[in-house]
């Protein structure tokens, strides 16, 4: 018999409807209510698997005023489960403000595994390395992307659009990196899923007429990334106001640095 918690974390699918696990259809059964961010969306899943749960809203703009509701419920011993629209809640989604006040308060939380765009991308993308950097939805403002994307130079950089916004955004990107590699993924699991990998210009060009559904990117990492990544640390150190001789100090205790080919870098910078 598995184990019963108070509040469950249960993932929907990301396009697919028939991505969703047996157990998460149990659990969505089982449990006194579901909080989602659009009641509406959630239905449909509900009612495709023939699930009759109450639905109760649940999104950014009421987290805090539906914590004690919640609480109050699950004194009484009722089950939640809590779901996205699409993909694994917490991961660009609300959940943080009860998760954190259910664990205050002694509560059993746990989550189910599923679907998550991130993960769905990643592993059917070539990567040299596993490690990555996720940044969620890139922000909107120029300043703000290349600031983003020229601190984690070094690594695969990965981040949700909006197909609005995408083609600006690669337009930005190259601004700061150049003719970089980057993935595209577009509509994950639905029926005109897309990925291209390639030079910026290229993703570029093959969407200069537009581009439809979710967008998840990833960015590799600069040849020569280690030395772009210092001079981006020295930079904001000197932004902060310190000498050349105190970043060589800083930096190379933190990093383990040679302390002299820093300073020297510095003062050429």
């Amino acid at each position: 018999m598995a184990r019963e918690f108070d509040f469950y974390v249960v993932p929907t699918p990301i396009g697919n409807i028939s991505d969703i696990t047996l157990r998460a259809i149990e659990v969505l059964k089982s449990v006194d209510f579901v909080a989602c961010e659009d009641t509406r969306t959630t239905q449909k899943i509900l009612n495709h698997y023939g699930i009759k749960t109450k639905c109760i809203s649940y999104h950014k703009y009421n987290e805090r005023e539906r914590v004690n509701f919640f609480l109050s419920e699950l004194k009484s011993g009722k089950k939640i489960a809590l779901v996205s629209d699409a993909g694994t809640p917490l991961i660009c989604d609300p959940g943080e403000v009860i998760i954190d006040e259910l664990l205050k308060n002694g509560f059993s939380v746990t989550s189910l595994p599923g679907a998550c765009a991130v993960t769905t991308f990643l592993s059917q993308i070539p990567r040299e390395s596993e490690e990555f950097t996720f940044v969620g939805f890139i922000p909107r403002s120029e300043g703000q992307i290349k600031e983003i994307v020229q601190k984690y130079s070094a690594n695969n950089l990965v981040f949700y659009d909006s197909p609005e916004r995408i083609l600006k955004t690669l337009e930005t990107i190259k601004t700061v990196r150049g003719e970089i590699k980057i993935a595209l993924g577009r509509e994950l699991s639905k029926l005109f899923e897309e990925i291209k990998v390639g030079f910026i210009s290229e993703i570029l060009n093959h969407y200069k007429d537009g581009i439809k559904g979710e967008i998840v990117c990833m960015i590799y990492p600069d040849e020569n990334s280690e030395d772009k990544e210092l001079d981006y640390k020295i930079k904001e150190l000197k932004n902060k106001g310190f000498k050349d001789k105190d970043i060589s100090v800083i930096l190379s205790t933190l990093f383990n640095l040679n302390k002299n080919e820093i300073y020297k870098r510095s003062l050429s910078l």
